[in-house]
């Protein structure tokens, strides 16, 4: 009697491209950063190693080096190195119908600001990263997707950074897309955010005109930083000062924030460098001082967001009030301050 084989586990399957890949950019792929063109091509593959293979050289588009924030143009051709794309069905760690109650669970706490036909503007929550990636399954453009897969087309305009709540615009038009990228790259687009920063930021009747240059680099880990060198990029932030609050021998300032260029991390780097950094910045902040009145956020919130709508050339101002938590903060000081008096 022949025994019964014994059954071995299944390995998870991965298709491995054994050379090259060549691919050419269409009408629909055209506008978009090369990272997020690879993000989306190479599904599956970790986003630090899509950075570290376009860093390298490996990825090319059209035969020449470029940088992860290179625009794509309908015909360039992009060589990627062969990488490890994992299958579909290896790649969900959830369920279908997980992820569908988990997008309608993020959607909830994301209020539509401005809808129509081209654009899609959303108040982003502290917490909610713009895209997944790094072991996050769902951010913004992840949910809008699955909550509204009517929309053929949806991509994101600009970005926050997870921790920033606020104003983010999507693009529902590959035109649209197009225009506000040039408006925002021949800088006819205004940019303010509310800032709750440490200490008593001294500013007289005028604006503070905040220039460091900015340089980007990587952690060991893989982690994207940001620092003043005279090397870097220029950047220019204007900073209004609001109000100050003191509490006992502590102070916060609460500041707007109007950025001229738009750097990674600009307003944080610049702030920490003016030596008032934001409350509640795990990057760039002051932990003791965070500890000490209780931060529970990043107090960084983009507020308003103005340009020329892509289709009708109306004048668009688009604004966020100022979120509950940045309120509750600056009552524990306002509170503390009425009891002395």
């Amino acid at each position: 009697m022949k025994s019964n084989p014994v059954s071995k586990p299944k390995v998870a399957q991965t298709r491995s491209p054994a050379a090259v890949h060549l691919q050419t950019i269409g009408p629909e792929e055209a506008g978009q950063r090369l990272d997020n063109y690879l993000l989306r091509w190479a599904k599956g593959v970790p986003k630090s190693h899509v950075y570290r293979i376009i860093r390298s050289g490996e990825v090319r588009v059209n035969k020449k080096r470029a940088e992860p924030t290179t625009r794509l143009v309908e015909g360039d051709v992009v060589r990627v190195p062969p990488v490890r794309i994992a299958e579909p069905a290896q790649m969900a760690s959830v369920s279908a119908a997980q992820t569908k109650s988990r997008a309608h669970a993020y959607l909830d706490k994301m209020p539509v600001l401005f809808e129509d036909e081209a654009l899609l503007i959303v108040d982003k929550p502290s917490g909610l990263a713009v895209h997944g990636g790094s072991g996050i399954a769902l951010g913004v453009i992840e949910t809008l997707r699955i909550a509204r897969p009517e929309l053929k087309f949806l991509e994101l305009v600009h970005r926050l950074d997870r921790d920033t709540s606020g104003v983010l615009l999507l693009a529902k038009k590959r035109s649209a897309l197009v225009e506000l990228h040039r408006q925002i790259r021949e800088n006819q687009t205004d940019k303010r955010y509310y800032l709750l920063a440490h200490g008593e930021i001294k500013q007289g009747a005028q604006v503070m005109q905040l220039k460091y240059p900015l340089h980007k680099y990587l952690l060991a880990n893989g982690e994207r930083r940001v620092r003043v060198d005279p090397e870097g990029l220029p950047s220019h932030t204007a900073l209004r000062v609001s109000k100050v609050m003191k509490r006992d021998d502590a102070a916060i300032t609460l500041a707007e924030a109007q950025l001229k260029t738009g750097r990674t991390h600009q307003i944080r780097v610049h702030l920490q460098k003016l030596g008032h950094a934001i409350l509640g910045d795990d990057k760039y902040g002051f932990e003791d001082q965070d500890k000490q009145i209780k931060s529970k956020r990043l107090y960084l919130h983009a507020h308003l967001a103005g340009f020329t709508h892509p289709r009708t050339g109306e004048k668009m101002r688009i604004e966020s009030p100022i979120p509950a938590e940045f309120t509750a903060m600056m009552n524990t000081f306002e509170q503390a301050n009425s009891t002395q008096e």
